[in-house]
C-alpha cells in the first residue's frame, strides 16, 4: 500500500489533534502537531519577556529563532509530547495564557516561514498525518488527502472548557468563547497563510459527531484514497 500525506486543517479547538493522533496510530503513520510548534514558540516568548505593552519584540524573536529547538517524543503511552529546547512543555503550551497569545505569533511571516520549512522536511518521506491551519494550503498543497474541520464557536469553546477543567485548571467558559472567536478572526485575516479551506479538501463539520464517528469517517476517506479497489 502506498504511503500518502494527510493534511488536517481547521478552526481552533475542533479536536483536530485528537483525530489526527488517533488516525496516525490506527494506520501506522507519524503524527506531527504543527500547532504545538507555534505554541512552543509562544511559550518561549512568554518565558523570555518578548510580549510587552507595545506588542511583540519581533526583532528579538527573529534573532532567537535559530536557538529555539522544537521536537516531539513519544511518552509511555505512545503519544507524542512537545519538547522545547529539551524540556517537556506539553502541559504548558495548552494553557489559556499560551492560547491567548499564540495567534499573533503564528501571524508573523518569519515564524511561519521557519516552521513551514521544518514541517515540509518532516513530511518529505510521506506516511504522516499533520494538523494545523495551513497544512493543505501552504505546507503540503499536494497532499493526497486533505480534511478541513469546523464546528460552531460555542461547541468548540465548550470542548476546550471541558478539557481544561478535566486537567484541573480554573477556567471561565465566556473567556474561552471570546478567545476562540478572537483566534478565528486573526487566523482568517492574517496576511500570511490565512486559515482557509483548500479547494480539494473535504469538509468535516464535527459539531454533532462523537470521536468514534469521526474516526470511522476518517478511516473511510483514507481507505478510499489508498485502496481504490
Amino acid at each position: 500500500m502506498k504511503k500518502i500525506t494527510i493534511a488536517i486543517d481547521g478552526f481552533s479547538s475542533c479536536g483536530k489533534s485528537t483525530m489526527a493522533k488517533d488516525l496516525a496510530c490506527e494506520i501506522g503513520y507519524i503524527y506531527i502537531d504543527s500547532g504545538a510548534m507555534y505554541r512552543a514558540i509562544t511559550l518561549y516568548c512568554l518565558q523570555n519577556g518578548l510580549f510587552t505593552d507595545k506588542g511583540i519584540e519581533t526583532e528579538k524573536l527573529r534573532a532567537s529563532l535559530p536557538d529555539i529547538r522544537i521536537s516531539f517524543q513519544l511518552n509511555e503511552a505512545g503519544k507524542p509530547e512537545t519538547y522545547l529546547n529539551g524540556e517537556n512543555v506539553e502541559k504548558q503550551i495548552r494553557s489559556m495564557e499560551v492560547s491567548s497569545h499564540v495567534s499573533p505569533i503564528a501571524a508573523l511571516d518569519f515564524v511561519r516561514e521557519t516552521l513551514v520549512a521544518q514541517q515540509q522536511e518532516m513530511g518529505r518521506q510521506k506516511g504522516i498525518v499533520m494538523d494545523g491551519r495551513d497544512i493543505g494550503t501552504t505546507v503540503f498543497p499536494d497532499a493526497e488527502l486533505k480534511i478541513f474541520v469546523t464546528a460552531s464557536p460555542e461547541v468548540r469553546a465548550r470542548r476546550r472548557y471541558d478539557e481544561l477543567k478535566g486537567k484541573g485548571q480554573e477556567v471561565c467558559y465566556e473567556e474561552i468563547l471570546e478567545n476562540v472567536k478572537q483566534r478565528d478572526h486573526i487566523d482568517q485575516n492574517r496576511a500570511v497563510s490565512p486559515l482557509r479551506k483548500a479547494e480539494d479538501a473535504l469538509l468535516l463539520d464535527n459539531g454533532d459527531m462523537s470521536i468514534t464517528e469521526q474516526k470511522e469517517w476518517l478511516l473511510q476517506q483514507f481507505n478510499r484514497i489508498t485502496r481504490p479497489d
